[in-house]
């Protein structure tokens, strides 16, 4: 064990056991991080993003280094965050890779249109942001990747999907 308490291999510290537990009730949005490019068309589940700046509109995504949609993001360097409706649960399970369901296969089904970056939008998403990423920074296992964006679309009328303390939750928006 390292000074920092980070053991080497699959075990892991009580330090990242105790991070890993408070992140998990930390409650985030939950999304589907898409791309498409010469390196090839993909999808990914996360809840790790999270607004930089607004001057230029900018976002960082989190994405595992050893994920074999990493270099595809990296080549490609434009995305889609698709953020979850409450009705999409079944898709954030699909792009985490619990179903088995192919990629390609997702990627067939009638819910995907092409946004102005021809990267894939969800239809029916809460939010959609285009970007490309200017910046991919190593941190531990994960690359954080900057993302300018240049293409936002919000839908007023949905509620929203979280994820916390490991499972998915509804989130219903509140009349003003």
């Amino acid at each position: 064990m390292s000074a920092r308490g980070v053991t080497s291999g699959n075990t892991l510290s009580q330090e990242q056991i105790a991070f890993r537990n408070a992140m998990a009730h930390l409650p985030a949005a939950v999304s589907i991080i898409t791309t498409n490019g010469s390196g090839g068309r993909c999808g990914i589940t996360a809840s790790a993003v999270c607004s930089v700046t607004d001057a230029p509109p900018t976002v960082l995504v989190c994405i595992n280094r050893g994920s074999a949609m990493h270099d595809v993001f990296k080549e490609n360097q434009y995305l889609c965050v698709n953020v979850l409706s409450d009705e999409q649960e079944q898709l954030a399970m699909h792009f985490s890779g619990a179903t088995k369901v192919a990629m390609e296969e997702r990627f067939s089904w009638d819910i995907w249109e092409e946004g102005p970056l021809r990267q894939p939008v969800l239809a029916g998403a809460l939010v959609t942001l285009q970007g490309r990423i200017k910046e991919f920074k190593e941190v531990g296992s994960h690359s954080v990747m900057f993302v300018e964006l240049s293409d936002i679309h919000v839908s007023e009328e949905k509620d929203s999907l979280i994820y916390f303390n490991r499972l998915f939750h509804k989130v219903k928006r509140m009349a003003i």
